[in-house]
């Protein structure tokens, strides 16, 4: 949530909610806030933090660890209609990326907007792919998966 709250203006100025659930009470959120996440970003998360005591929120993501009694980290982007856009669930070992979530978001509003779909590994500014008969099988003639690599 560190990561979230640092770039939470950046969601704010692509019109982005931002929520967070757990299991953890109200007052383990408002300790977590006072004691360690105020030191990091400069006042504190200013988006809601749910607490999901027993899991039904968990449940209905498909996150709740039966088990350990916990919600796992999963990250979802729910469009304005209440569907699910995308989705990331990772294992506690693994933290989410931000800067991924802004580009998925980024490009879903660029598909809404335009009708036009995204490569992989698309970056604003870059090339995008308007659906066409033509399109059908030519997509290397436009787009190259190394376009997108990192490494």
């Amino acid at each position: 949530m560190t990561a979230v709250a640092a770039k939470y203006n950046i969601l704010k100025s692509l019109n982005v909610e931002v929520l967070s659930i757990s299991v953890n009470s109200v007052q383990s959120h408002k300790d977590w806030q006072e004691q360690e996440l105020k030191k990091m970003i400069q006042g504190g998360v200013k988006f809601p933090m749910l607490s999901d005591p027993d899991g039904t929120i968990g449940r209905m993501y498909n996150v709740y660890d039966e088990e350990d009694k916990v919600n796992i980290r999963g990250r979802f982007i729910i469009d304005p209609d209440g569907v699910v856009r995308a989705m990331e669930v990772l294992t506690p070992p693994v933290g989410r990326n931000i800067d991924e979530t802004i580009r998925q978001i980024k490009a879903l509003q660029h598909n809404k907007k335009t009708g036009e779909v995204v490569p992989a590994g698309w970056l604003p500014g870059k090339v995008t792919l308007k659906p066409s008969e033509e399109l059908k099988g030519n997509v290397w003639k436009v787009w190259n998966p190394s376009y997108s690599s990192l490494y």
